[in-house]
């Protein structure tokens, strides 16, 4: 019984289903301006950049410690999300998944500490780093 449902089933989704062809109906006036837009604002974005990293140069008054600076700062804003949903993961391999299981839990809160360890690290280094080589280098 069940086998002749399935089959049923299967051979009204096949029968319902309708083919659809695609058509090029978009303006090509509007796409040429979408496509504009997009570019100018791509490079708008990479132009920013750049002169956030002549900043960073500038102020560190060397090439590398500024490109250090620059890529301290980025991993400094995106390791936030990161370890929010880490912590998150570790939380539900704690408390839920490890209510039954006390090998669970314990992975569940090791990755916990390690990602807390990791997010204090990636928030302090930048710091640090600016103070070493501003402080001490001159």
């Amino acid at each position: 019984m069940k086998k002749i449902g399935i089959a049923l089933a299967i051979i009204l989704c096949v029968l319902s289903s309708t083919i659809v062809f695609a058509s090029n109906s978009i303006n090509t006036k509007t796409k040429q301006t979408t496509q504009s837009q997009t570019v100018n604002q791509l490079v708008e974005m990479k132009d920013k950049e750049k002169t956030t990293l002549e900043d960073y140069q500038e102020a560190y008054g060397s090439e590398a410690y500024g490109l250090t600076a620059y890529v301290l700062n980025k991993v400094q804003i995106y390791s936030i999300p990161f370890c929010f949903v880490g912590i998150a993961i570790s939380a539900i391999y704690q408390y839920v998944l490890g209510i039954r299981k006390l090998d669970t839990r314990d992975k569940g809160f090791a990755i916990m500490i390690s990602i807390i360890t990791i997010f204090i690290i990636a928030q302090i280094l930048p710091l640090i780093f600016a103070i070493v080589v501003k402080g001490w280098r001159g």
